[in-house]
């Protein structure tokens, strides 16, 4: 692989990695400098693998510039001096020379410990995920502001200042103690979902999934399943949701980069070696007392990976719905058990029951709507069409719709 398409695939493997030890290391009060340091030590594999070839192992490379770049800046920075270097006596060798640990264990410890600092309850939910892309994921400003469709500048200022709360509150880059880990455990949670969830259902302009997106947050979640401490049945079976769906990737998009729904999926293309690890950790989840809406998403996603087209199937995945709205109430959430009754007891219930929600402004309503009206009332189904068309947001829902309002019209 050349330098200039390895160095993107390493800055995206392993930014996080010399990022996560930096700051656990210093502090993350220091947070800003362990990305510069991080980020030139790229730089510099830019400019030198360009004019003298690749070393013959770059990620070793990129790990010893990184290690002298850090030791440079704080042997040299008045802050260290001053503060830091009586906190870490006893890491530091006589010579005065800083011990970096980059060692597989230290980088997995520095990331799990990361995960909880970046995702404290002070920082808003939209801050936690823009933290976690850029820091736990080494994703560049342009990438985070495609995901959430803003500007450089809205996710640069929204970023900064979620930097300024870790270091006002003083959040230690720690797992948290035993008696208070379940409680911050529920935020990280959340941060992860909604990080899968933002490439899965991506809202870019152009994108309809981004798996990277989802990877990433499914690698962060494995690491909470491979520490004692984090390894909860919520965890698994929210890792057990994000494998099922990822089994279906590849047969969610057509080989032209348009949307397959689900009726139109080849099943052949469902990756079974994800299914069956979706099925493991659901098994694992299911061991104690607790019920949560992963567990629950995680069971209806298993049934969306079972081929035949049964009933049994269908009022399986109603039945969990009712649960899950029971739990947790969301729109999107109410649409989906609409499309459920109507595959279980028919069009005409599910539009009698999707006409009750009052969802008009999402464009998914209408969506569904157009779809349980097909075969049914052309007019009204190319008319909820027509209207989904003009309240979705991305090139990728708008080409889906459109194909659908031509396929009522011919």
């Amino acid at each position: 692989m050349p330098a200039h398409e390895l160095i993107p695939h390493l800055f995206r493997t392993e930014y996080q990695k010399i990022t996560a030890v930096l700051c656990r290391l210093f502090g993350i009060e220091h947070i800003e400098i362990a990305e510069d340091i991080t980020s030139d030590a790229f730089l510099q594999a830019a400019e030198t693998w360009g004019l003298h070839g690749m070393p013959e192992n770059p990620a070793a490379w990129l790990y010893t510039v990184a290690k002298n770049k850090a030791r440079n800046y704080f042997r040299h920075d008045a802050v260290f001096k001053e503060k830091i270097a009586k906190q870490l006596q006893h890491s530091l060798p006589e010579a005065g020379e800083i011990e970096i640990d980059l060692s597989p264990a230290n980088i997995r410890d520095s990331q799990l410990q990361m995960i909880f600092a970046v995702c404290h309850p002070s920082i808003a939910a939209e801050a936690q995920i823009g933290l976690a892309l850029r820091i736990l994921c080494g994703f560049g400003l342009d990438e985070i502001a495609s995901a959430f469709l803003a500007n450089k500048e809205t996710i640069n200022k929204r970023l900064t200042r979620a930097r300024e709360k870790l270091r006002s509150a003083n959040i230690p880059v720690a797992l948290p103690d035993k008696e208070a880990i379940h409680s911050r455990l529920k935020t990280v949670l959340t941060t992860l979902y909604l990080l899968f969830n933002e490439g899965y259902c991506s809202q870019g302009q152009d994108m309809i999934l981004r798996k990277d997106l989802c990877l990433e947050a499914m690698r962060l979640a494995l690491l909470l399943v491979e520490n004692k401490l984090t390894n909860t049945p919520e965890v698994n079976a929210l890792l057990s949701l994000m494998c099922f769906h990822a089994s279906r990737f590849e047969a969610r998009i057509d080989t032209n980069g348009n949307a397959v729904l689900y009726d139109d999926q080849d099943s052949s293309l469902w990756n079974k070696e994800l299914i069956d690890k979706g099925k493991f950790f659901l098994k694992q989840a299911s061991e104690g007392d607790i019920i949560s809406k992963y567990h629950i998403e995680a069971c209806i996603a298993y049934w969306h990976t079972q081929k035949n087209d049964s009933r049994k199937k269908w009022e399986s995945i109603l039945q969990l719905y009712n649960q899950l709205l029971l739990i947790e109430y969301s729109p999107i959430a109410a649409l989906n058990r609409t499309y459920a009754l109507s595959k279980a007891d028919g069009k005409e219930a599910a539009i009698a029951a999707a006409e009750k929600l009052n969802l008009g402004s999402l464009h998914l309503y209408h969506s569904l709507l157009g779809n349980l009206y097909t075969g049914i009332d052309q007019g009204k189904a190319i008319h909820h069409l027509q209207k989904a068309l003009t309240l979705a947001k991305s090139a990728a829902d708008k080409k889906t719709i459109i194909k659908q309002i031509d396929a009522c019209e011919a």
